[in-house]
């Protein structure tokens, strides 16, 4: 794939900043992220729950919202400057997306914001400016629960990873850090990971029915506070919560546990991947049938780690929306990371 050097634009997005994910039920799911993992709570409403972790000092990496039904409310990421938005908005407006502009303040603790929706149908929104709060880096008496110190990324399944793989790499300028493909000749991209920050990934995308989020990764301090993790849960009667791991990832290298919270979002607990400042950093290539991709410890994921995915809201926020079927087979031999 050649050295990861990304594509130039007019727009300079920096990482990705929050998720807001649905629940029906906003003080049961207060009591998993807050009381069993940790989150520090920023702010509430009377529909939405404002989470950061111990590392921030963002106003909220992640939002609870209440919903009819579970899933995926939007994606944010955050640009360098209010110009990147004005930039963002002609991209969107070039490529005939649906985009609107949010005032400051629509959304808490946050500044104006530019909400598309994505040629691959999920709601992204765009934000430079925002609300400032304590910084609980080094607070350690305050930690609690699994320590959770910042958002990480999100896994996206999708159709077709080659055109999702265009858009973020070709028109938003993420770099890819690695990738999996077909033994097809030639080959089939099958999942790519992209990254504006200096690690694995912000957005990873692979194949499967979709639009549809896979998880949100959190990371932790350290490989203990994975199993940590585990033995709270399991310790407070939510072991069933536990879908997968703990483990490692050939692809990342990071150790991982995947939950999934009491609706059913998926939620991945996630550390020791590696730094990536060079620009002539070469993508690692993996092969689709190679086991070692998904754990490299060599135990397979359960069939409900590829097969169930949240649904994505659409743009208005009043439905969801419709679920394609993959252009390739999205089950290999050794189901994937």
């Amino acid at each position: 794939m050649g050295p990861a050097t990304p594509v130039s634009t007019e727009f300079n997005i920096l990482k990705a900043g929050h998720v807001e994910l649905r629940v029906t039920d906003l003080e049961r799911a207060r009591s998993f992220y807050v009381d069993l993992l940790g989150f520090v709570e920023t702010e509430r409403t009377a529909d939405r729950i404002y989470l950061r972790c111990l590392e921030d000092w963002e106003h909220h990496s992640l939002i609870l919202a209440k919903a009819a039904a579970p899933g995926l409310g939007h994606i944010a990421y955050r640009v360098a400057s209010e110009d990147d938005l004005t930039a963002l908005h002609r991209l969107a407006t070039a490529r005939e997306l649906p985009a609107r502009w949010l005032q400051p303040g629509t959304e808490r603790g946050q500044g104006q914001a530019l909400r598309i929706q994505d040629p691959l149908g999920f709601p992204v929104e765009f934000y430079h400016e925002v609300e400032r709060v304590p910084r609980l880096l080094q607070q350690f008496h305050l930690y609690r629960g699994t320590h959770v110190m910042r958002v990480d990324h999100v896994n996206l399944q999708v159709p077709d990873v080659e055109a999702g793989a265009a858009w973020y790499r070709d028109a938003l300028g993420f770099a890819c850090s690695e990738y999996t493909e077909s033994e097809d000749t030639p080959p089939r991209l099958w999942a790519i990971w992209l990254h504006r920050k200096q690690n694995v990934h912000d957005v990873a995308l692979m194949t499967g029915r979709g639009p549809r989020l896979h998880h949100v990764g959190f990371w932790l301090q350290e490989p203990s506070n994975v199993l940590r993790a585990a033995d709270i849960l399991a310790g407070a009667g939510y072991a069933a919560s536990i879908e997968r791991g703990p483990g490692r990832h050939g692809i990342s290298n990071a150790m991982f546990l995947y939950l999934r919270d009491p609706d059913g979002n998926r939620v991945e607990l996630y550390t020791c991947d590696y730094l990536i400042p060079d620009p002539d950093f070469e993508p690692i290539r993996w092969s689709l049938n190679d086991p070692r991709r998904q754990t490299y410890w060599g135990h397979a994921a359960p069939a409900s780690w590829f097969d169930e995915a949240a649904l994505v809201a659409t743009f208005d926020g009043e439905g969801y929306v419709p679920i394609q079927e993959p252009i390739m087979a999205d089950r290999p031999s050794h189901v994937g990371h």
